[in-house]
């Protein structure tokens, strides 16, 4: 018997991932090269200063290319090409790999590697929204090393033909070039719900599935993946192309409201002057999370007042007139900034971070609430403030009376604690607000690092054990008449929005992309009817169940 070479074999049931965009697509894969791998720190270069002298221009060659995708691009894609480009004409990682080529002797490749591997390292440390850019870091990384090797850069290839993309994980840079027109649906091995790859996937309206364990294994010629459900099948290569039906611009009056009426606040996540600039663009309400952190990530010491001040001034200002709630400073062992010189400490995603850092050194907090309130007065919004990493309600009146010895009239705290959740009541109480950090809870209340996608399903937003301890806090807001927010990424997706909105959530706050999508989704819907869908939800056994039900619900709107 003669052999021949074995074809894929399907597998006996399909994949499943995190469903991050919707829409059901299917065609021929083409995968994403892997990235090219660690340098080698030999040979010992011959002109040490004629070899680190090759790194900035390396550098300012890939920033200039990315600056001119940036040109082409509109909304958060150029966003994201810009800061990828600014990332990598940071004088900061040139100059470290300068010095490495010249203190140690090594290749200019291998210097920007170990340079650019520390300042991932330090992201990674952070945890949370800043971990997430680690992926950039690394993109800008091999970008710089192609460049000096004179040879392509990893990442997308260039497509002829409609397909289906499938990759371990994508830069934010690669997402944010796609071209709709090309990209059937998109697939990752790794990856979770809160990436920018999902953010960016759902502002281009390409169906994609992230967290799919065993797809790279899997070598299949064609996929069929259905980005409501988060399921991904081998497909018939030789079968018809599927293209999903993307969604026009949606129409939004930019008033968030269910369609009886019920007022349901549409605002935006930020963390920069460019971001909530984006945001404004987009029509959000006002800002619902303004991450102050990034405005210390390059402090190897205290800003002054002053200094903060002006760069809160910055992000506050597109907002004149409009209500923004700032976050203080979120940091701590497992968020490290210089200055605060954190202890190691066994598990500090449990330590001392967030509101527990003010509890120790308090006059941090007193000047960046000084700050806050002089940014306030400056810009002209309406500015409340609110803690990160709340537990209790004794926590929450602590800081309640801080902030309002500072000048700022309303004073709020995130739940991201399953505790605080539970005494939602309580900490209402003795605030003026809450917010949920989806985000967070999910990764504490399923003990599910969310960066590590080997969990990633635990942290889908649709889980039900999520959505159902996220019922009593709308209820402690119906009965003390207080707002209770969602800034999580759960907020983005227009049809969880909805049942958010049924659990009694007053205003939902994303990244800018999504605040239209999400404006249009909560008029198509009366309060009695989100409430149905969130019940429904609830009763869920798994997020795909909850999903498919809601989708099912709302088949003739959505």
């Amino acid at each position: 018997m003669s052999e021949t070479a074995a074809e894929p074999t399907p597998p006996s049931s399909p994949l499943t991932g995190v469903a991050v965009s919707p829409g059901r697509a299917s065609g021929p894969v083409v995968r994403v090269a892997e990235g090219l791998g660690e340098p080698a720190s030999t040979p010992e270069p011959a002109d040490p200063e004629a070899e680190a002298a090759r790194i900035e221009p390396a550098a300012h060659a890939v920033a200039a290319r990315l600056e001119a995708q940036a040109e082409a691009a509109t909304g958060e894609a150029a966003t994201i090409l810009v800061t990828t480009a600014a990332m990598a004409a940071d004088p900061a990682l040139a100059t470290q790999a300068h010095q490495l080529v010249t203190a140690r002797k090594i290749p200019a490749t291998r210097a920007v590697y170990q340079a650019a591997e520390g300042f991932a390292e330090a992201l990674a440390a952070a945890g949370g929204y800043m971990a997430e850019r680690v992926r950039d870091v690394r993109d800008v990384r091999d970008r710089i090393v192609a460049e000096l090797l004179g040879v392509a850069p990893p990442g997308v290839p260039e497509l002829t033909s409609p397909s289906v993309l499938v990759a371990r994980d994508l830069a934010p840079a690669d997402t944010a070039g796609l071209d709709p027109a090309k990209v059937l649906a998109l697939v990752t091995e790794e990856g979770g719900p809160t990436s920018h790859t999902a953010i960016l996937a759902r502002a281009l309206g390409i169906p994609a599935v992230v967290a799919v364990r065993g797809l790279l294994a899997l070598d299949a010629a064609a996929l069929a993946v259905d980005g409501d459900a988060g399921v991904v099948e081998v497909a018939d290569p030789a079968a018809p192309v599927v293209t999903a039906v993307a969604a026009g611009p949606a129409e939004w009056n930019g008033v968030g409201a269910t369609s009886d009426g019920h007022p349901v606040k549409v605002y935006g996540n930020v963390g920069s002057a460019a971001d909530a600039q984006a945001a404004a663009d987009a029509g959000a309400e006002g800002v619902g999370l303004f991450r102050t952190e990034f405005c210390y990530l390059d402090a190897s010491s205290e800003p002054s007042v002053e200094e903060q001040q002006k760069a809160y001034t910055a992000v506050l200002s597109p907002f004149r007139g409009k209500p923004v709630i700032v976050r203080t400073l979120d940091a701590g062992a497992d968020k490290p900034l210089a200055f605060l010189s954190p202890e190691a400490e066994p598990n500090p995603a449990l330590g001392v971070r967030g509101l527990r850092v003010a509890f120790e050194r308090p006059e941090v907090l007193d000047r960046q609430l000084a700050a806050i309130a002089g940014a306030a007065e400056e810009s002209g919004a309406h500015v409340s403030v609110m803690a990160p990493m709340v537990a209790t309600a004794e926590e929450a009146a602590w800081f309640a009376e801080r902030v309002r010895a500072a000048g700022i009239a309303r004073a709020g705290v995130m739940i991201e604690i399953p505790a605080a959740a539970l005494s939602a009541r309580e900490i209402l109480s003795v605030v003026d607000f809450v917010s949920v950090g989806t985000n967070d809870l999910a990764q504490y209340t399923f003990a599910a690092d969310r960066q590590l996608g080997a969990v990633a399903k635990l942290n889908d937003p649709w889980q039900p054990g999520l959505l159902r301890l996220l019922k009593p806090i709308g209820e402690a807001a119906a009965a003390t008449g207080k707002p209770a927010g969602v800034c999580g990424e759960a907020a983005a997706d227009p049809r969880l929005a909805l049942v958010l909105a049924g659990l009694g959530l007053t205003s939902l706050s994303m990244n800018a992309p999504a605040v239209r999508a999400v404006g249009a989704a909560l008029a198509t819907v009366s309060l009695a009817e989100a409430r149905d869908l969130a019940t429904a939800a609830l009763a869920a056994p798994d997020p795909a169940a909850a999903r498919k039900t809601v989708a099912d619900a709302l088949a003739e709107k959505l």
